[in-house]
C-alpha cells in the first residue's frame, strides 16, 4: 500500500506538472497545479465529513450486529454448517479444535463481522498446524481455509450498505443480492481451485501430512477451542438451509427491486426481535455494539484522507481522465467501467484503500451510489476479501513461508467474485 500511495501521488503530480509546463493562462481558469492544490484541500476535508456522516449508520449496524451475536445467532450459524465442513476437511477430525475455530471464523465473515472473524481465523490456523508434519509450509488443509477465507459468503455486508447510506444512497442495501451471488460464485471457485490445484504435480509432492499428534497432548486452550465447536445439526437441517441460501439469489434477483426497501427496517426489526426471544438485554447490548460502531469509524478517518486526497488529485491532475480515455473502450465491453478498474485491481492488495476508493466514487456528483458503477463497486467491495493482508496474517501467525497453492486459489477465487460481480450489476443495474 505504500508503494500503491506514493505512486497514485507522484503520477498526479506529474500530470499536473506537464499540464502546467504546457499551460497558457486563461482568464478566470486556474492553472493545473492551482486546481491540483485545491483538490487537495476539498478532499482532505471532504473524507472527515464523510467520515462523520459515516458514524451514525455504523453504529446502528453494529450495534445490531452485536444484538444478534449475543443472541447466539454465530453459533446457529456454526452449526448449520458444521456437517458441510466435515466433507471439505477430511483431514481434520470433526472433534479437533481447528473445526471449531474455522466455523466460528467463517460464520462471522458471513454476518460481516470481520473484526470476530480474524481472531477465530488465527487460532484456527494454530490449530491446523498441529496437524502439519512439516511446520513452515502450508497443507492442504490451511490452503482450502485461508481461499475460502478470502472470498467468504457474505450475507450482510454491513460497512459497505453504512457507506452507501452516509453517500445519500435511496436504496443502500440494494447490494444484499449482488453480493450474495458473488460471494456464492467466489466461495464455490475457492474451493474447486484449491482443490484442483493440490493434486498438481508441483504443489502434490510438497504437501505435508495432516497426523493428529496433539490428541492427547491438547493443553487446555485447546481443549477450550474443541468445546468451542457446536455439535452440529443434521445433515438434512444443513441441507436444507444451503438449498434455502442458494434460493436467494434468484429470489432477489427477480424481487430485489421491490424488497429493497424493506430490507433495512426489518433487519432492525428482525435482530432485535431475535435478541428479545432470546432474552437479551437488546438496548443495553445495542448500546455496547454502537459504541464499538462510533470507534470504527473514527479509526478509519485517517485512511479515508490518505486515499481520497490522492484520488482526488489523480483525477485533478488529468491522469484519471487520461486512464479512462485509453482503457474504458476496452473494460467497458466486459462491463468494468475505466472508473471502477482502480478499484477491482485494489481491493486484493489493500481493504482501506479499495474503501477509499469506493467512498471517492460513491460520492462523486457525477456517478453516486445508485448508478451502475455506484453498485459495482459496492458490491466489489462487500464481496472480495484484502487477500495479501489476509496470507500474510493467517500463516504469520503460524510462520508458514511455503505457501503452496494458496496464493493461486485465493486470486482465482478473486478473479471469479469480480466476474460474477460485473454480471450481478449489469443484470440488475446495468
Amino acid at each position: 500500500m505504500n508503494f500503491i500511495f506514493f505512486a497514485i501521488v507522484l503520477v498526479a503530480f506529474l500530470s499536473a506538472g506537464w499540464r502546467q509546463v504546457n499551460w497558457i493562462a486563461g482568464e478566470g481558469h486556474p492553472s493545473p497545479m492551482e486546481e491540483l492544490s485545491k483538490a487537495m484541500i476539498e478532499s482532505a476535508s471532504g473524507s472527515v465529513e464523510l467520515a462523520l456522516g459515516l458514524i451514525g449508520v455504523m453504529t446502528l449496524f453494529l450495534g445490531l450486529m452485536k444484538v444478534a451475536e449475543a443472541g447466539g445467532m454465530l453459533t446457529i450459524l456454526a452449526r448449520l454448517i458444521r456437517p458441510l465442513m466435515v466433507r471439505l476437511f477430511p483431514n481434520v477430525p470433526p472433534e479437533h479444535p481447528a473445526m471449531g475455530s474455522m466455523i466460528l471464523n467463517m460464520s462471522a465473515n458471513a454476518l460481516g463481522l470481520g473484526n470476530a472473524a480474524t481472531p477465530f481465523g488465527i487460532r484456527a490456523m494454530q490449530a491446523l498446524d498441529k496437524l502439519n508434519s512439516r511446520h513452515g509450509t502450508a497443507t492442504d488443509s490451511m490452503v482450502l481455509f485461508l481461499a475460502i477465507n478470502t472470498s467468504n459468503v457474505t450475507l450482510l455486508p454491513t460497512g459497505v450498505i453504512a457507506l452507501r447510506a452516509a453517500a445519500g444512497s435511496v436504496d443502500p442495501a440494494g447490494i444484499l443480492p449482488t453480493t450474495l451471488f458473488a460471494t456464492v460464485c467466489s466461495t464455490i471457485a475457492a474451493i474447486f481451485a484449491a482443490k484442483i490445484y493440490g493434486r498438481m504435480s508441483m504443489f502434490k509432492r510438497t504437501c505435508p501430512l495432516e497426523v493428529e499428534e496433539a490428541g492427547d497432548a491438547a493443553g487446555p486452550e485447546d481443549k477450550a477451542l474443541a468445546r468451542e465447536a457446536p455439535a452440529g445439526y443434521s445433515a438434512w437441517v444443513s441441507g436444507i438451509a444451503v438449498c434455502a441460501l442458494i434460493s436467494l439469489i434468484p429470489v432477489t434477483i427477480f424481487f430485489g427491486r421491490s424488497v429493497s426497501p424493506w430490507i433495512i427496517p426489518g433487519l432492525m426489526l428482525g435482530f432485535l426481535t431475535f435478541g428479545v426471544v432470546r432474552r437479551v438485554r437488546v438496548y443495553e447490548v445495542f448500546v455496547e455494539g454502537a459504541k464499538e460502531g462510533f470507534q470504527v469509524a473514527v479509526k478509519i478517518i485517517p485512511y479515508l484522507v490518505a486515499i481520497l486526497v490522492s484520488v482526488g488529485m489523480f483525477r485533478a491532475s488529468g491522469a484519471m481522465e487520461a486512464m479512462v480515455n485509453m482503457l474504458g473502450w476496452a473494460t467497458a465491453k466486459v462491463g468494468m467501467p475505466a472508473e471502477a478498474l482502480p478499484m477491482a485491481l485494489l481491493r486484493p492488495l489493500s481493504g482501506s484503500g479499495a474503501y477509499g476508493v469506493m467512498a471517492s466514487i460513491i460520492n462523486d456528483p457525477g456517478i453516486g451510489p445508485d448508478s451502475y458503477t455506484g453498485y459495482l463497486v459496492s458490491t466489489l467491495q462487500g464481496s472480495t476479501e484484502t487477500t495479501f493482508y489476509v496470507l500474510a496474517v493467517y500463516f504469520g501467525a503460524v510462520q508458514v513461508r511455503r505457501i503452496r497453492h494458496a496464493l493461486a486459489a485465493a486470486l482465482t477465487a478473486d478473479l471469479i467474485g469480480i466476474a460474477a460481480a460485473v454480471v450481478i450489476c449489469s443484470l440488475l443495474y446495468g
